[in-house]
């Protein structure tokens, strides 16, 4: 983990936040924040490709804003805000738009891969790059935490400032991934990275009946109950590891290896350890649900932060490309 960084991240409200959203950004996001100046936002504007209805986008927005505070986000040490708050991010955009060869979207694996599962190609899912390098470069970020699956979207954004600065003057930050590799993608209940678009995941505060039913779901292979099995092929294992501590993991990985125990056993052993994982999380969350105007204090402080790096930054950019 860096230090002494400026840290830069956002999180689509475009559902419920997940166990990937929480192991692959958000704990690493929230530990950076004890050491470095942190910048996080809640990329509204993003959610925007899949045309939610308004009224959903609200209310996954505060939802998205009461899940980071209910796991750890500090609003004292962290610039914490709403995407649109700061319009200027649009601005910027499309100024870097102007600079963005058509090719390098074409080539982004991300876009690929969502038009593949169905998504439809608009200009918006298509141009998503060019946003997120916005949201970067305007507050002069030097370190993105991001999954391997983002890090294609982090040298586009790298390329389009590098492509500013040569045309107009040494103006922005050329930011570095941080990337934390053993967690970088994390399994959902098909085994497929986890994430809402393929309705594979297993949200951060699900309760009861409803969340051990999704553990339940979670895909294995066949191996009978009494041969032994392969822990690291295992996604129940895989997901054990994040949130056991490191005797907890050596106990599950021998009974695993001496055989005689059925998947069933490990996915209930997962679901106890989930539930114990995220207790005082979601005792913090109950009181946020219950307190909206403290959350709403909170991101319009955030966004007035925000708006004064940004406005900072937009001044030097219109004065260089002549607005």
């Amino acid at each position: 983990m860096v230090s002494n960084k400026r840290v830069l991240t956002g999180i689509q409200p475009s559902g419920t936040l997940h166990l990937g959203n929480y192991f692959g950004t958000m704990r690493q996001s929230i530990a950076a924040q004890t050491e470095n100046e942190c910048f996080y936002f809640i990329a509204n504007f993003h959610a925007q490709t899949s045309m939610p209805k308004p009224e959903d986008l609200r209310a996954r927005t505060h939802q998205v804003a009461v899940d980071f505070l209910a796991c750890g986000l500090d609003p004292a040490k962290t610039v914490f805000w709403r995407q649109s708050d700061v319009p200027a991010v649009q601005t910027l955009a499309w100024i870097l738009s102007c600079l963005c060869p058509l090719g390098l979207l074409e080539r982004c694996h991300s876009y690929k891969d969502k038009v593949a599962h169905g998504l439809e190609a608009n200009h918006g899912l298509l141009a998503y790059p060019v946003l997120m390098a916005a949201d970067i470069l305007l507050y002069h970020a030097q370190y993105v935490p991001v999954g391997k699956d983002q890090k294609q979207h982090l040298e586009v954004t790298r390329d389009l400032a590098i492509r500013f600065n040569n045309a107009y003057g040494d103006i922005l930050t050329i930011p570095e991934p941080l990337i934390q590799e053993e967690v970088a993608v994390i399994p959902g209940l098909d085994g497929q990275k986890m994430s809402k678009s393929y309705n594979n995941t297993i949200e951060i505060f699900a309760e009861g009946k409803a969340a051990r039913s999704k553990f339940m779901k979670i895909k294995t292979d066949s191996t009978p109950m009494e041969d032994p099995k392969d822990p690291d092929k295992c996604n129940v294992f895989l997901l054990y590891k994040l949130m056991a501590s490191p005797e907890e993991v050596a106990k599950l990985r021998e009974m695993y290896l001496a055989g005689g125990m059925g998947y069933g056993t490990a996915k209930q052993m997962l679901f106890e350890k989930y539930t114990e994982y995220f207790a005082e999380a979601r005792e913090r969350r109950a009181y946020l649900m219950e307190h909206p105007d403290e959350v709403e204090d909170i991101l319009r402080e955030g966004a007035r932060r925000a708006k004064a790096v940004a406005d900072e930054t937009m001044a030097k950019v219109l004065a260089a490309v002549g607005l």
